[in-house]
């Protein structure tokens, strides 16, 4: 009878841990049972046209504009992006533009730096040649001037040279007119 009593009780904890049978309210998973099948075919149809409404007057049309403002915010920082991607370009252009003619002109103003410098230092140099020509003219003269005064003196100090020597030398007294005649002679060979 135990066997039998299974089928319709089961234990379930009693006092001090031991097990007590109580009889079975159902013998099926009750959303299978038969008796109860219309009434949950009804709720199931509540229940299901009431999330469905939901879901249509609620939840989707948030979602729906949700993706809307996402996919619109998109579009504007694409088109955004773009615009300052075609910005950049250009202000590179122009930079490049700019640097190539600040580049040219660095060019023209060093190369008129150097014609200038060029002109300035041909200027100087001939200022300085006519300078230098002038002070070597004078000096050529006064190099004449020296030469010819020490070309005079020459012979004036010869014939003291010559009248200091025969002294010295021969111990005899010779008279100027005899040593400058002596000299002029021998300047003359």
């Amino acid at each position: 009878m135990a066997a039998e009593n299974s089928e319709h009780e089961s234990f379930s904890p009693g006092e001090g841990g031991t097990l007590v049978e109580t009889p079975v309210e159902h013998k099926v998973f009750p959303p299978f049972d038969s008796t109860t099948f219309a009434s949950q075919l009804l709720w199931f149809a509540i229940t299901f046209a009431l999330l469905y409404y939901l879901m249509a007057k609620i939840a989707l049309p948030r979602i729906a504009g949700i993706l809307e403002d996402r996919r619109d915010r998109i579009a504007s920082d694409l088109e955004r992006a773009d615009r300052l991607k075609q910005d950049s370009e250009a202000s590179i252009a122009d930079y490049e533009k700019a640097l190539g003619e600040a580049r040219i002109r660095a060019s023209a103003l060093a190369e008129g730096a150097r014609d200038g410098a060029r002109q300035a230092a041909a200027a100087k140099r001939a200022v300085i040649d006519s300078s230098l020509g002038e002070k070597f003219a004078a000096a050529e003269k006064r190099i004449d001037e020296i030469k010819s005064k020490a070309l005079a003196d020459v012979g004036e100090i010869a014939a003291e040279t010559t009248e200091a020597l025969v002294k010295s030398l021969v111990e005899v007294e010779l008279s100027s007119g005899e040593i400058a005649e002596a000299v002029s002679s021998a300047m003359a060979k």
